[in-house]
């Protein structure tokens, strides 16, 4: 439920075309439900703009599909990260949720009920190869599912930066940029220099040995020449693509 259903359902209440108990009856899981296992905020949408998003790892098949119809019951849009197949299987059978989907390459499950108002402007999110696509895809999911217009450019590392230069027009349109990268993870710093709005750089687990699973990526993201950049961790596409969505609408206002 969020602001503007909470005022029509007072209004109603006012109007007495609801009853005092149904109203209550409404409102009775705000602001969280407990489940026993989760606490499902409710709440988080009226907070933050956007509802609780489940993180699926550590949790089984049983308590996501909870998760998820407890929070599809109050007509949000609902997103589920680093869903395995079998998890939206199980929601599919539930037969509840016919518009449902399975994002593969982002490993998301994405339901979506109610329109989220677009903010100007797009988000660009680029990657440095296509290994490096399923954390990229996690952000496009993301930032799509919170309303946003995103432009997508894959495969244009430093290892042949005239791929990237092909897209500097229109990266310098961007409101916020994703810059998604593993080995050396220099490309952030190369899209820093190029543009003036922030860079989200995201380093993944992408590459051989001395990239210890991302750490070297990292540390020269944070260590970036180019003033712009700000990083997220390791492989949190998630992340990149929620923040890019809340400086695109901030801007946009």
């Amino acid at each position: 439920m969020n602001a503007k259903q909470i005022e029509k359902l007072l209004k109603n209440v006012k109007s007495g075309d609801t009853s005092v108990n149904d109203a209550v009856e409404k409102l009775r899981h705000l602001p969280f439900e407990d489940l026993g296992f989760a606490n499902v905020d409710h709440h988080r949408q009226i907070r933050c703009g956007f509802p609780e998003v489940i993180y699926c790892p550590g949790k089984t098949t049983e308590q996501i599909v909870q998760i998820f119809e407890r929070l599809a019951a109050r007509k949000h849009n609902v997103l589920a990260t680093r869903a395995a197949p079998e998890v939206f299987e199980a929601i599919v059978k539930t037969g509840k949720f016919p518009k449902v989907r399975y994002e593969k390459d982002a490993k998301a499950i994405v339901l979506e009920q109610e329109k989220t108002k677009k903010p100007k402007g797009f988000i660009a999110i680029v990657t440095a190869g296509t290994a490096d696509v399923p954390v990229a895809a996690e952000a496009k999911v993301t930032a799509e599912i919170m309303g946003n217009t995103v432009e997508y450019i894959c495969d244009v590392g430093v290892a042949g930066i005239h791929r990237l230069l092909k897209h500097t027009e229109n990266l310098q349109k961007a409101n916020v940029i994703v810059v998604v990268a593993g080995m050396e993870g220099a490309l952030a710093s190369v899209v820093g220099g190029l543009v003036d709005c922030p860079v989200i750089a995201v380093p993944t687990s992408v590459g051989y040995g001395a990239s210890f699973g991302g750490v070297a990526a990292l540390l020269t993201m944070l260590n970036s020449c180019a003033s712009g950049v700000s990083v997220v961790n390791i492989d949190n596409g998630f992340a990149a693509g929620y923040i890019a969505s809340l400086i695109n609408r901030t801007k946009s206002r």
